[in-house]
């Protein structure tokens, strides 16, 4: 059996999660739970990606329009944005905020739209013994992403209802709050550049160990 390279599995499992977040409709109805907005999800990808590939590899630009636009109704980036930047967001101006937030979200574009169209997988799932939330207008969603070697990867979403739409505002994988990372990654990058935002913004890069996400964390 040919073992896939950590990086990779990585990366696939990455993509995974933007699969999901770019076969979600535009607008979430607050009617319609958050466990039934993911579930749909799911059915909406097969009829959307599925034997494209081909089509997508010769026309990368139509792939991350498609990956930019679904992100603009699922996604918040601006709280997103605010909850990375941490402490530091207060300080910031708002140019300095808004750049951030857009250059969050093209490093998320330009990651997952080149790779979409080669991710592998068994299985996709969304649990049915979901949580209740705690709250109104919070709420957690939890599935299971199954790799072709059979390893199965804890995934939950996290999200938020604003303006009558549910819209993910962090996951954790395998037990690592990825939000948390990405803040622990700015902050560092702010004491490495001291405190320069525009030169932090400008070399955002954030990445994830291969070897801490495949252990997992206690999120």
């Amino acid at each position: 059996m040919i073992q896939m390279h950590p990086f990779l599995r990585l990366r696939h499992l990455l993509l995974a999660l933007c699969l999901v977040l770019v076969a979600l409709p535009s607008v979430a109805q607050p009617t319609q739970s958050p466990e039934q907005l993911i579930r749909d999800s799911i059915e909406a990808l097969m009829t959307r990606i599925e034997g494209r590939e081909d089509y997508f590899a010769e026309h990368i630009e139509e792939l991350e329009r498609i990956v930019d636009e679904s992100l603009e109704g699922v996604a918040d980036f601006r709280y997103i944005g605010a909850s990375v930047m941490g402490r530091y967001f207060s300080n910031a101006t708002p140019r300095q905020r808004s750049r951030f937030v857009d250059t969050f979200r093209q490093t998320l574009i330009d990651t997952y739209a080149k790779g979409l169209i080669t991710f592998d997988y068994r299985e996709i799932r969304v649990l049915d013994n979901q949580q209740a939330p705690r709250y109104e207008d919070q709420a957690s969603v939890d599935m299971e992403i199954v790799a072709k070697d059979g390893t199965v990867y804890p995934v939950s979403y996290t999200l938020r209802l604003d303006d009558s739409r549910w819209k993910v505002v962090n996951v954790i994988v395998n037990g690592i709050n990825l939000g948390l990372t990405f803040r622990n990654q700015f902050d560092q990058a702010m004491r490495d550049h001291n405190r320069d935002y525009d030169a932090v913004i400008q070399s955002w890069a954030p990445e994830l160990a291969v070897e801490e996400l495949e252990q997992g964390g206690s999120a």
